[in-house]
């Protein structure tokens, strides 16, 4: 049966039994005390002049009328109960529909509801944002796919031409085509690992860790380059304990101070990183100076193969566009926090926030 039937029948239920009960109560305290037999008599006279109602005469003239009442009340229960319970479940009807169109794929349907705040309007409104949260996963998830895809097509097709160029000039340097393929190909590896920690990114096996000596062991590794770079590159801070996995960390605390060094003044730049505990918080600052950024952009720098205002190109940068967004997922893997924020002076102020854990 149907929960509209259901109702129904519970209705029904209810008014023939309150029914039954009202009419048990009318017999136990009213015709049970009626007699079954009795006469009036006038004071002064001998003789009979009536008979008084009695018991058996009242339940003649009461059962037919009780069982027309409560077959009454069975008729308008049932009618009744079933007009109710549609009024009452028109809102989860509006749920189902937006749950079946869900399912045929269509993510941007919303129930809507209007009315109380009630235990239904409760139930869509968080039907419409798990609907919408859903829509916008899927919707970056394809994003992310498709420039995967063309990312990871790039370096293919450089390769296949480069073989093309040789078959077609037999005088061409083997060892110079062996060290573009190389250099092609570990780019196509890099991006590969990269893609496969993203999906590897959620799950964490905890360990008690410290930011601060990953943020040396990512600066101790970086020296080179920031010295290549003539960037000026410091750690400051105390300890800052956190519980998850010291080699996603390394991974985060590396893109960021790498993020740093690269997206950097060209010349006499620096950047700072330092670690410290704020409460039950374990917080990474990461402050580089460079070129200033618009507010609107900054939003946009976790989103993949994105780096400036310009989308990466493998044959053109040594990045694959995927260093902030392997931040966002490592940290949002240890229940954590990132903000960007752009610097006045110029360049970026990245602050990530993990529960500080012994």
């Amino acid at each position: 049966m149907s929960v509209r039937l259901k109702l129904t029948l519970s209705y029904a239920g209810f008014l023939m039994v309150a029914g039954t009960l009202l009419l048990a109560v009318v017999w136990v305290f009213l015709l049970r005390y009626v007699p079954d037999q009795a006469m009036l008599i006038v004071p002064g006279r001998n003789e009979l002049t009536g008979v008084f109602p009695v018991r058996s005469r009242l339940l003649e003239v009461f059962v037919p009328r009780a069982a027309a009442a409560l077959a009454f009340l069975l008729a308008f229960g049932l009618v009744g109960g079933w007009i109710l319970a549609g009024r009452m479940l028109a809102p989860l009807s509006r749920i189902t529909g937006a749950a079946r169109a869900a399912v045929a794929g269509s993510l941007a349907h919303r129930i809507r509801l209007s009315g109380r705040a009630d235990e239904f309007r409760e139930l869509a409104d968080d039907f419409d944002a798990m609907l919408a949260r859903l829509e916008a996963h899927i919707a970056e998830q394809q994003r992310f796919a498709a420039n995967a895809s063309h990312e990871l097509r790039t370096p293919l097709t450089i390769s296949r031409t480069l073989l093309d160029v040789a078959r077609k000039d037999p005088t061409l340097d083997r060892d110079e085509l062996i060290e573009r393929l190389h250099a092609v190909n570990t780019r196509a590896i890099d991006l590969t690992e990269t893609l496969l920690l993203l999906s590897r990114g959620d799950r964490v096996i905890r360990h008690r860790v410290d930011l601060s000596l990953i943020a040396e062991e990512a600066a101790e590794t970086l020296l080179p380059l920031a010295e290549q770079r003539r960037i000026t590159l410091d750690v400051t801070g105390g300890a800052a304990p956190a519980g998850g996995s010291a080699e996603l960390l390394l991974r985060m605390m590396t893109n960021l101070v790498q993020n740093a060094i690269v997206h950097n003044l060209p010349d006499g730049g620096t950047v700072t990183v330092h670690t410290e505990t704020d409460g039950d918080t374990s917080v990474l600052r990461v402050e580089n100076t460079g070129r200033r950024l618009p507010l609107d952009l900054v939003p946009a720098l976790t989103e993949p193969f994105r780096r400036g205002t310009d989308r990466v190109r493998t044959d053109e940068h040594a990045g694959v566009g995927l260093g902030l967004t392997i931040v966002q997922s490592i940290v949002r893997a240890h229940d954590g926090a990132l903000a960007l924020v752009p610097r006045p002076a110029g360049g970026l102020l990245v602050t990530v926030r993990l529960p500080a854990r012994p």
